[in-house]
């Protein structure tokens, strides 16, 4: 019996055949702006080209240029675009993050104003929150900002910031109350990358490309009503945006994971890893793992569970992705530290560098291990 998501899948799908070809073809299973492949501008194009099809924005209220679709709908179509080999979104933290903080915070003209650019794929944004010593610790953020007139002015520094390098605009936590600490006197800004007042210098990571930046604010500005909330309130705006962040996203995140099980699998059998009895052990305990984090989520997604399955979400898919990159090493075996023109292993390589960070940005294990044991367990401080 054929149902309506079985309908939708289809026509993803058969969306994703017909445009990812051509001119797109390059960016065909690319994971993003931190892949040593990836064009920029051509993905740029791309997030323009999906935007014509209508894939931008689909979860987001019509009211607000978005199609409405439902959660199921919008799990479909992230797990059928990684399957149709979709590549890593440079409009993601535009249209997964700030939009929807702009939906619920933003005023009218603040709406007006950028949703229509991100809907569109024509304006890109970066999320300045970590600081060299507020990155897990974000409360204690020390960038300032201060209204100068009817603009605000913002000295400080943000580092580990994705794509700053390819972004128009930056959405800032600052401190805006002199003599606040922690959680009080902070605002989160809107705010233009391309300004005398900002400085964006890219840090190349050991894979060798430049994903994250610092980014240096000496006297930047924005104006007087790019703030998302009221001033001194910024803590819960910049808490129920990082929500977003744990939203349905996840499942194409989950998905872009199972892809790349499917090619250790095959880099497994065919190099004869497989045969291996330790390895096959460990591939199969780290796939089941997987299917657990996303009976997780599904979970979570649905609503019929509570906190406590929230807050194990980063822990569990970071750990399980670091393990994942050494597995992945120890498949490959010599080939590991090779350098050649493999796709499979120049993926898995890849995947075996970049993970060791996994458990670290977004939330250090210690922080999240905190998180769960005082907000999930009740534990004391």
């Amino acid at each position: 019996m054929t149902t309506t998501l079985d309908v939708f899948r289809a026509e993803v799908a058969q969306w994703m055949h017909e445009h990812l070809r051509g001119e797109f073809e390059p960016l065909r299973g690319a994971g993003g702006v931190g892949d040593e492949h990836y064009d920029p501008a051509l993905g740029k194009r791309w997030e323009q080209e999906l935007a014509r099809g209508g894939w931008v924005g689909i979860g987001w209220p019509e009211a607000h240029g978005g199609r409405g679709l439902p959660l199921l709908h919008q799990v479909v179509f992230h797990e059928e675009y990684v399957r149709v080999g979709g590549p890593g979104r440079i409009g993601h933290i535009g249209e997964t993050l700030l939009a929807p903080t702009l939906i619920e915070f933003g005023s009218a003209e603040q709406q007006q104003r950028f949703l229509p650019g991100i809907r569109n794929g024509t304006q890109y944004w970066a999320q300045g929150y970590s600081e060299p010593n507020a990155g897990s610790d974000l409360a204690n953020v020390q960038t300032r900002a201060r209204r100068v007139g009817d603009e605000w002015a913002i000295d400080g520094q943000k580092v580990w910031t994705s794509w700053a390098k390819e972004s128009d605009w930056i959405f800032v936590l600052a401190r805006c109350e002199p003599g606040s600490q922690r959680h009080q006197g902070l605002v989160l800004l809107l705010v233009p990358l391309a300004q005398p007042g900002v400085t964006i210098r890219p840090i190349r990571q050991m894979t060798g490309v430049p994903e994250f930046n610092e980014v240096f604010f000496d006297d930047a500005r924005t104006e007087a009503s790019l703030h998302l909330g009221a001033p001194g309130a910024g803590w819960r705006v910049a808490m129920a945006l990082l929500g977003f962040e744990r939203g349905v996203s996840t499942l194409g995140q989950q998905a872009q994971f199972e892809r790349e099980m499917q090619i250790l699998l095959a880099v497994a059998r065919a190099n004869g890893a497989a045969g291996d009895a330790l390895l096959r052990e460990r591939l199969s305990h780290s796939a089941l793992t997987l299917r657990a984090i996303r009976f997780n989520a599904l979970r979570v997604l649905a609503g019929t569970e509570g906190a406590r399955e929230a807050l194990i979400a980063k822990y569990a898919w970071s750990n399980w992705r670091r393990d994942f990159g050494v597995l992945a090493a120890d498949v490959l075996g010599a080939a590991a530290d090779r350098i050649d023109d493999d796709p499979a292993a120049q993926t898995l390589r890849r995947i075996w560098l970049a993970s060791r960070a996994d458990t670290i940005y977004a939330g250090a294990n210690e922080i999240q291990l905190n998180l769960i044991a005082e907000r999930a367990l009740g534990m004391p401080r």
